[in-house]
């Protein structure tokens, strides 16, 4: 499925939840590694803020972008914000949603 580049240079970043190690299979611990450069794979969230309007995201980003010490409350900075829709079927339900990613999260200047 595609995905779409998502346009941060009005908005004011905050780090909302510290990054957690994101699950491939929550049953047997395994870790989601990124497919194409291998890294682990963690989920931060994002508060959002442009245009008076604040959204929490749940963001997807490798180990190897983003600094140790990611605290709530401190602002960043996001590269490479991608939005993609999914779908999938599990015990005969139809799900469906937008997943986010991102290449690298830093500090902001």
């Amino acid at each position: 499925m595609p995905s779409f580049k998502i346009d941060l240079s009005t908005a004011v970043v905050f780090v909302a939840t510290a990054p957690t190690p994101k699950l491939a299979n929550a049953k047997t611990g395994e870790r989601a590694m990124d497919r194409e450069t291998g890294a682990p794979l963690s989920t931060v969230g994002l508060l959002i803020s442009d245009e008076g309007e604040g959204n929490l995201y749940q963001v997807t980003i490798p180990e190897t972008g983003f600094p140790e010490g990611l605290t709530p409350g401190m602002p960043v900075r996001v590269v490479d914000l991608k939005a993609r829709d999914w779908e999938n079927e599990f015990n005969g339900q139809k799900r469906h949603g937008i997943a986010f990613r991102a290449v690298a999260i830093t500090p902001a200047a």
